[in-house]
Parts: C-alpha cells; sequence; structure tokens
C-alpha cells in the first residue's frame, strides 16, 4: 500500500530506490548475568569493542579528507574524544565488574544515566552532545553485537538505496557516494544538525525529523525521498513513480546546465553586479570555492582550526593555515572571521557550563576574555595579510565598546608585529558581523567604527524570534521570511550602502535560491554561501532585474500581515 511521511526537508533533490535500514543497536541490547569466572573476559571484550571503534574512527578521519566536507573531520575528532571520556570507557568496566552483567548493557546503562543528567539541562550544546554521546555508543554496541559500523554496499543489485534510521551521524554519510547512497531519511535531527549540514554539501537528498519512518518502512520497500518538500513516499504507485522520475531526470539536466554558468560575469538584467563568494571551514575547502569561479572567500571559519584537539594551534600554524587560504584565491579577497566559539562550539577544557550559552560568552566577548589568545590569532591574520588581499571580521557584536576594544587589540597586535619585524597590511580593513537585533537597531556606531558589514542571518534569526534553531521542538517556527528579520536585513543594507560601506549576507539565507530575488530588491550586492549553492543562486542573479525588484520588495515590506507580506514575496 503506497503512502506518504513528512519530516523536514535538509537538503533538496529526488532520491529513489530500495531501502536499506541501519539498525539502531541500542534499542536491541538484552541483559544476562555474566559468571564471575568470566567477568574478565567480559571486561576485555569491552576494550576490544572500544579498540575497534577507535581504529574506526580514525579510518574515517582519513578518509574524510577526500570528497567530504571539511565538517565531517571535525565530528569525527568530537567523537573520539567523547569515546576517549572516562564516563565512557571506564565507567561500564566497573560496571561489569560489580554487576556480573554483560558489556553492551553496563556501556547503555551509563549511557542513560548521562542522557538523564543532559535533559536536564536545557540548553542547546549539551542536547547537541548528548546525541553525539548516544552515536558513539550506538558504533561501540554493534562492535560488541558484531555488527559492522559502517554500512556496506548491496549485494547483487545495481540499484542505488535509500538509507533509512533512526539516526546517523555525521561520519556516517561519508561512505553514501562509493556506496551508491541515493538518498536518506531518519528519525530524529533538524535543518541546522550536524547532518543536516553534511548532507547539503555532499548534495545527497535528505528528509529528517520524521520521527517513526524506521518503524513504518521495511527492507527493500521502494521509496521516494524528496528533499525539497520533506516527503517520503512509501511504495508509490506507477503513475507518482514516473513523476518523479522525470523530475528527478529534470532536475539532473538543469545541474549539469548550471556547471555552464561557472565562468558567466555575475550580473542582473540591468547590469547591477553581484559578487558571489564562498563560506569555507578549512583551507581545503578552497578547491571547492574555485571550482565554481567563486569572487572571494566572504566568511572563513576560523573555529574549525581549534575544534576537536586537545591543544591550541600556535601562532605558526594558524599563519599558515590562512596563509595557505590566501595563496590559494590567486589574489581574490578572503574575509577572516576571529574565533567564534561558545555555544554549540567549545574548545575543549574551556567549556562552561551555562544556563544559556546561546546568550553567553561566545564569539567576541570570549575573545576579549581571552587577550592573549586573540592577540595570537590577530598576529596570524596580520601575517597572512602581506601574502594577499584579507578582510577581518569581529562576530557577535552588540556594542559600541566592543568594537573598540577589538580596534585596540588589531593596534596592539600591529604594535607587537613591528616589534618582531613581521610584515603585514597596515590598512587591512576590519568588519562586524550582524546578528544580534540591537546591533541591526543601532548600526551608526558600527559605521563610523567600521570598513564594512556582514549580515549572520542564522543567529539574526534565532535572536530575533527567540527560537532555538537545535530545538526540534521549536524548529518550524524558525522563518527567514519574518517581518522583523526582514526588515532588520533590509535596513541593514540601505544603512550601510548610504554609509559608503559594503554590506554581505553569509547566513543560511545568502544560499536559498529562493531568497536571491529578495535579496537583491533589498539592495544586497555581496551574498557568501556553501561553494555548493553558488552555480544556483548565479542562475536567479542572472534571471533578476535589480531596479524592478528594488520597487517591488519595498512595497512588499510594508505589510505587517505575515501571510500578505509571504504572498507579495512569492510574487517575485
Amino acid at each position: 500500500m503506497s503512502f506518504a511521511l513528512f519530516g523536514l526537508a535538509v537538503s533538496p533533490g529526488i532520491a529513489i530506490g530500495r531501502v536499506q535500514l541501519v539498525s539502531h543497536a541500542t534499542l536491541e541490547v538484552s541483559h544476562y548475568t555474566v559468571p564471575v569466572r568470566q567477568v574478565e573476559a567480559e571486561v576485555a571484550r569491552f576494550d576490544a569493542a572500544i579498540a575497534a571503534v577507535r581504529g574506526e574512527l580514525a579510518g574515517l578521519k582519513t578518509i574524510s579528507h577526500v570528497g567530504a566536507p571539511s565538517e565531517v573531520g571535525a565530528f569525527v575528532d568530537l567523537h573520539m574524544m567523547i569515546l576517549a571520556d572516562p564516563l565512557l570507557c571506564e565507567v561500564p568496566r566497573k560496571i561489569i565488574a560489580e554487576r556480573r552483567c554483560n558489556a553492551e548493557w553496563a556501556l547503555v546503562q551509563e549511557m542513560d544515566e548521562l542522557v538523564a543528567q543532559f535533559d536536564q539541562i536545557e540548553d542547546a550544546y549539551l542536547r547537541e552532545r548528548k546525541q553525539d554521546i548516544v552515536q558513539v555508543v550506538e558504533r561501540v554496541v554493534k562492535a560488541l553485537l558484531g555488527k559492522p559500523g559502517r554500512l556496506t554496499a548491496r549485494k547483487d543489485s545495481d540499484e542505488a538505496a535509500i538509507v533509512i534510521a533512526h539516526d546517523l551521524s555525521p561520519a556516517d554519510t561519508i561512505d553514501f557516494r562509493q556506496l551508491r547512497i541515493a538518498g536518506f531519511a531518519t528519525d530524529l535531527g533538524g535543518a541546522t544538525s550536524h547532518t543536516a549540514i553534511v548532507a547539503r554539501g555532499m548534495s545527497i537528498p535528505a528528509v529528517v525529523g520524521m520521527h517513526h519512518v524506521r518503524q513504518l518502512v521495511k527492507d527493500e520497500d521502494l521509496v521516494i525521498i524528496d528533499g525539497t518538500r520533506g516527503v517520503v513516499i512509501v511504495d508509490p504507485d506507477k503513475q507518482v513513480l514516473e513523476e518523479y522520475r522525470l523530475r528527478k531526470t529534470e532536475l539532473e539536466l538543469e545541474r549539469n546546465k548550471l556547471k555552464r554558468l561557472k565562468t558567466t560575469r555575475s550580473e542582473t538584467l540591468d547590469g547591477e553586479a553581484i559578487s558571489l563568494q564562498a563560506n569555507i571551514e578549512q583551507p581545503g575547502d578552497v578547491a571547492q570555492a574555485r571550482d565554481v569561479d567563486a569572487a572571494g572567500i566572504g566568511l572563513y571559519r576560523t573555529e574549525f582550526l581549534f575544534l576537536g584537539r586537545d591543544d591550541l594551534p600556535d601562532e605558526d600554524e594558524q599563519f599558515e593555515a590562512y596563509r595557505s587560504v590566501v595563496q590559494a584565491m590567486r589574489g581574490r579577497c578572503v574575509t577572516i572571521r576571529t574565533l567564534d566559539v561558545g555555544a554549540d562550539k567549545a574548545l575543549r577544557g574551556v567549556a562552561r557550563i551555562e544556563a544559556n550559552p546561546a546568550l553567553g560568552l561566545r564569539a567576541i566577548r570570549f575573545c576579549l576574555s581571552e587577550p592573549k589568545l586573540f592577540l595570537m590569532q590577530l598576529r596570524a591574520i596580520l601575517r597572512a595579510s602581506n601574502y594577499g588581499t584579507i578582510r577581518l571580521l569581529i562576530p557577535m557584536l552588540a556594542h559600541a565598546h566592543e568594537i573598540d576594544q577589538a580596534l585596540a587589540m588589531i593596534e596592539m597586535a600591529k604594535t607587537q608585529l613591528r616589534g618582531t619585524r613581521h610584515r603585514f597590511n597596515d590598512d587591512i580593513e576590519v568588519g562586524g558581523m550582524i546578528e544580534i537585533p540591537a546591533a541591526a537597531l543601532s548600526l551608526g556606531v558600527f559605521v563610523k567604527r567600521l570598513d564594512f558589514l556582514s549580515i549572520g542571518t542564522n543567529d539574526l534569526i534565532q535572536y530575533t524570534l527567540a527560537i532555538d534553531r537545535t530545538d526540534e521542538a521549536v524548529a518550524h517556527l524558525y522563518d527567514p521570511r519574518h517581518p522583523a528579520v526582514l526588515r532588520l536585513i533590509h535596513q541593514t543594507i540601505q544603512t550601510g550602502t548610504r554609509a559608503g560601506l559594503p554590506v554581505s549576507v553569509c547566513g543560511e539565507m545568502a544560499g536559498d535560491p529562493d531568497l536571491t530575488r529578495l535579496l537583491i530588491g533589498m539592495g544586497l550586492r555581496q551574498f557568501s554561501m556553501h561553494p555548493a549553492q553558488i552555480l544556483e543562486v548565479k542562475q536567479e542573479v542572472l534571471r533578476a532585474d535589480a531596479a524592478e525588484l528594488g520597487a517591488r520588495v519595498a512595497r512588499a515590506l510594508r505589510f505587517d500581515e505575515p501571510e500578505r507580506l509571504r504572498e507579495a514575496l512569492e510574487k517575485l
């Protein structure tokens, strides 16, 4: 019988294939008593499983350097760190010895204890870590049960597979391409979950947050994944199947056509030049940016140099990373954002327990509280500016004194470099991220002190609407088209433009082709997004008339009623 299931559309595209169920090992653990004489052997079996998973993750780390988004490597590092935590690798050994129980049961009991503790703290960072712990335990349990930790190729079938799982870690997606995995759907997950980010980076159609999909489908069921609309169709009838096959073919033809736009000048029908730049996390991402002829790097997220490691990168290591990006871009501008940690990104060894980390000591607040660390990064960025065009971007500014303190630190870093005779660009441009409503509403202090502005729409939406974007319970309220959000963005673009400051958008909105015309109509001329999104956005740019859109968007933004505003925007 044919039926449809609905979830969150997190990675666009259409996939058709047979279901390959991924077992949820922690739900399949039984409990039994181990004889006294076998307790030592049971502990050894547990240690062997830990070692096997450690080797498995090390192998994934190696593979992740080739053909996978850079985020994957960071997430594998995080899972290796969790695996090494004494709470997971030592406490279960004591439980086995004291309760004479099997290793699987001991591990899951400890996991449940940790999860229960995290559930008592309503905080986004700890909630995400809770799911990472479950994913690591899942791997160890599979090793104990003798089940493969990674997906294997389907036997005797040339048909692509659709993976259906309770949950998938980002590392699980590494083998998807070579195993001919066409798409996936999961019970858990949100639009900004790690796995969703990786799926988009690898262009794998995906639907998450479906709650019961794994219970409702069977191995070898024929399914359709519509990652654009958030629909999974099980056992489709002939007519629906043919319709989706046709749409899939059309989408693939469109993608091939997009490649022809690589060298096409990015400008609107009325001749307005639109700069399409790339967001990157690691130096290796530059290759993707150059593959689509990105106009530059609009956002280099430097925190990925710091995450998932026991030590901090020193000045020389940072300098080499920044210089390699600048040189690889061959004269095109590179905007480097200073360290943005806190909330869902914590440095090992300096994580703090906060009631609400998203509103706590993060980004520039953290950097100003750690001047030695901040100065080291500033010196590294300044040294790299001697090898190409670099702009320096300060995240999460809200107060004039934060700007003044950051600028003073930059001058101090310059003074220190002059003392060591290091060369740098003394006129390096310094910009600020607009991602807090207070910043968007008090732009006067920004335009007087800074050289450019960059709107971080992910956080701006989250803070404006008071929505934790990692919380599945309120994820549906995360709305980039909310009138308040659009007015803040429009006001920022207009104020910056009048003051002669370049303004860019570097959040998820910049890479959404459905919003390209809206942003052009608001006056935006600089976009920065994941490299995989650039050509699709460029296609929308080439079809747009900036002058006409400016008038239409101005009229649309007068509406207070969300539905009337949405209708006006759809007509764009």
